[in-house]
């Protein structure tokens, strides 16, 4: 439930009575509710503004780039603020349906479009990847950015932890001979299954992202991690946008940076994955 403070404090700023607090599933990370309120449904997420500092100004900028690709349908922000030791982002609500019949078809072009967004390879600021930092820092080429601020991290962060990886450096210098050397394309960066959802119309959402400009396989590799994507939608997205020869066993090359991200959060049987990739790769 929310604060009582906090209602009263939401009630006064934004000029509507919540009526309902409702608690929404996937808020591992952030507490997350449907306001029901006599100005219609909202979505607000909260968390410990001092744990994670900036993570909704953050989540906010992400989410505004995305929209800005003017690619898939992104929750509007209505505001980011505090309140006492309180940090939250308040979010237009988006009625959830069925998919449409060619959802897949649509999801794929949306796909398509918002990776031939481009810039260099970075951010505008560092951001979160779940509940972790996640480094932007502007670099010149795709192996640099994925060595630099993706993976050299979470083997640090890894370490930090007790997790001990041997022969780092020899994944270091392969990486350059693995991956192609594209352009940087706008990516959602932790698009499995639970960051999108179906709006009333049938179309794909994207929501929660850890956006930047990064190797767009990223993105391809994360969805096939967990599941929750048709094979429908990689076939549709290679024909809009052809992936570079190769793209299959760089599956897992991209998909260890996810799968480090877990060995810090849980640890457990995802340090064993994280190692058997890595071995595969040099």
């Amino acid at each position: 439930m929310l604060d009582a403070d906090f209602t009263i404090h939401l009630n006064q700023s934004f000029s509507f009575s919540i009526k309902q607090a409702t608690s929404l599933s996937g808020g591992d990370i952030n507490a997350v509710f449907l306001l029901t309120t006599d100005q219609g449904n909202f979505v607000i997420k909260i968390n410990d503004a001092l744990r994670f500092p900036e993570m909704f100004s953050l989540e906010k900028l992400g989410l505004e780039s995305l929209a800005q690709s003017k690619s898939f349908i992104i929750p509007e922000v209505l505001d980011v603020g505090t309140f006492k030791t309180k940090s939250y982002l308040l979010l237009e609500h988006i009625e959830s349906g069925k998919p449409s019949v060619d959802f897949d078809e649509i999801f794929a072009q949306n796909l398509a479009k918002m990776h031939q967004t481009t810039s260099a390879f970075g951010f505008q600021k560092d951001n979160y990847i779940g509940s972790l930092p996640q480094y932007n820092t502007e670099e010149a080429s795709a192996a640099d950015f994925y060595i630099k601020q993706r993976l050299m991290p979470q083997f640090k962060m890894a370490a930090d932890r007790g997790f001990v990886f041997e022969d780092v450096d020899l994944l270091y210098k392969s990486i350059p001979d693995l991956i192609p050397n594209e352009p940087a394309a706008l990516i959602h960066g932790d698009l499995w299954g639970g960051n999108f959802m179906v709006n009333s119309d049938g179309n794909p959402v994207l929501i929660d992202p850890a956006t930047c400009y990064a190797p767009r396989e990223m993105d391809l590799a994360m969805m096939r991690l967990f599941g929750g994507f048709n094979e429908n939608i990689f076939d549709k997205y290679h024909e809009v946008f052809p992936l570079c020869e190769g793209w299959k066993a760089r599956i897992k090359l991209w998909q260890l940076y996810y799968i480090l991200v877990h060995v810090n959060l849980f640890g457990g049987h995802y340090y064993n994955t994280a190692n058997s990739i890595l071995k595969t790769y040099i």
